[in-house]
């Protein structure tokens, strides 16, 4: 089990990621679009750099849903290898079986 502020810190990057995303898009389009003047788009980029660090989408870390382990994510299961692993021993994940040859 991963450290409960490290999950908490990263559930508050992904709530602030999804409040500023529109904002983000808004002045993204305004910095790569070249028939805008160089001083808006200048400007736009200065916004940019004034928002929050944390309200980027970069800095969310896929964590599994069960353990909270940052590492070894499948993104399909939303969970670390070693809980699908377990689940799909249990038999709790339909279709997947232990491979045997």
């Amino acid at each position: 089990m991963a450290k409960l502020s490290s999950i908490e810190k990263n559930n508050r990057r992904r709530k602030m990621a999804d409040k500023y995303t529109l904002r983000r898009q808004a002045l993204k389009s305004i910095t790569h679009d070249k028939t805008v003047s160089a001083e808006e788009r200048f400007a736009a980029t200065l916004k940019s750099a004034e928002l929050p660090r944390n309200s980027s989408r970069v800095r969310v870390r896929n964590r599994c849903e069960i353990s909270g382990r940052p590492r070894a994510y499948y993104r399909k299961f939303k969970m670390s290898r070693i809980a699908l692993r377990e689940f799909a021993s249990e038999g709790l994940i339909p279709g997947m079986t232990k491979a045997s040859w």
